[in-house]
């Protein structure tokens, strides 16, 4: 079972999202796009798991006590190195503080946190292969304003299963964990 924990997206964001990955892709272009409906924030991807872990972290998160976490996406942008066309949330002291409970919470489950910084963003397309990199390259020269989001306030966050299909990832909720003060 691979799994991760996620801030699920309201609709009015995912139809703004749609509208810009609709804008920007080509036929034949070399990326995998994502699908709307497995649109999130991830907070921790745990990968696979044991069925004895999956217990602790449903556990353990179910005492976590954190305030709603307002959300705003900032930017389009761009993971070079592994072909990845997002767009990005800004990093508020809520949202950081949210993501660094969720790994602290897992930590006893067997989970070790990233020590890379924390970088929260919504995957929109990935490249296949290496010629693709010609059409990321011609989605980041027609960026020519960052597009204004609806920000939302986070109510729950997620337990989430990927299930690999032949064209990528699916993804099923499993679990929800309300966010209330």
């Amino acid at each position: 079972m691979r799994l991760f924990l996620a801030i699920p997206l309201p609709t009015t964001l995912t139809n703004e999202l749609s509208r810009i990955s609709l804008r920007y892709q080509s036929a034949n272009d070399g990326l995998r796009w994502s699908a709307p409906e497995s649109w999130h924030i991830t907070l921790q991807f745990l990968g696979n798991i044991q069925p004895e872990q999956r217990g602790c972290i449903i556990t353990r998160l179910q005492t976590l006590h954190h305030p709603p976490v307002p959300v705003e996406l900032n930017t389009l942008g761009f993971f070079d190195r592994t072909g990845i066309f997002f767009a990005g949330a800004l990093l508020t002291p809520e949202l950081l503080s949210l993501q660094q409970q969720v790994t602290a919470a897992t930590q006893p489950c067997g989970f070790i946190p990233e020590t890379r910084p924390y970088h929260p963003h919504i995957t929109l397309a990935r490249s296949k292969n290496k010629s693709a990199a010609r059409a990321l390259h011609a989605i980041r020269a027609g960026i020519h304003r960052q597009p204004v989001f609806t920000p939302f306030t986070a109510r729950e966050f997620v337990l989430c299963e990927s299930l690999p299909t032949p064209s990528g990832s699916r993804y099923e909720i499993r679990e929800r964990f309300p966010l209330h003060n």
